[in-house]
């Protein structure tokens, strides 16, 4: 039988893990901040968190997906497939992210806030993002997928969960106009928006 610390250990892990990839990504933030995006190294970064070029890249291939890789979307996935089934997949997803925002923290927001700002900013971020959407797109139509029981392949389910990304890359021009905006409550609006039948 495991021992009470074997069965501890992995969830310290775990939480250690999570405290250094959040301690790089808030390293690098007050850097981009400081001397802008275009300007700081990965060799600064290291630099100022104090961790070894292993441990960097050991959480992020490059100095991109320091902005880029969004820890939300599986909190969100597995906030959805907790939804009552008897709720349709638009207003699942958006309890789903309402929820997850509501369980961060102010300076977990904060940070949130300030990479979306920072990818809006940046072309070569915004291509990057761009890229990347799409497989969180798949990875959303596979939840409706599961959840409704119907094809992954299903063109309806892909297009509910491509019209639900579209729906949270509406929200990013508000964001670039105000960056303080409250990307929260510009989501929400945006998939009540969908919710309601796209009546404009």
């Amino acid at each position: 039988m495991p021992s009470h610390t074997d069965r501890i250990t992995p969830g310290l892990r775990e939480r250690k893990k999570a405290r250094t990839r959040a301690a790089i990504r808030t390293h690098a933030l007050r850097l981009f901040r400081e001397q802008g995006y275009q300007a700081t190294t990965v060799e600064q970064i290291i630099a100022v968190a104090e961790v070894s070029e292993t441990t960097f890249f050991r959480y992020f291939p490059s100095k991109e997906q320091v902005i880029l890789q969004d820890d939300l979307d599986p909190a969100i996935i597995a906030a959805f497939h907790q939804q009552p089934t008897d709720v349709p997949p638009i207003p699942a997803i958006r309890a789903a992210i309402r929820a997850q925002f509501g369980a961060l923290t102010p300076e977990q927001a904060v940070a949130i806030r300030e990479r979306t700002a920072l990818i809006v900013a940046e072309p070569a971020l915004r291509a990057a993002m761009l890229d990347q959407i799409s497989q969180t797109m798949l990875l959303l139509a596979d939840a409706i997928a599961e959840r409704s029981e119907r094809p992954k392949d299903d063109l309806a389910v892909r297009t509910v969960a491509g019209s639900a990304i579209g729906a949270l890359l509406a929200t990013l021009p508000a964001l670039a106009e105000d960056p303080q905006a409250d990307l929260p409550a510009l989501i929400d609006r945006a998939l009540g928006y969908l919710e309601d039948g796209l009546r404009v």
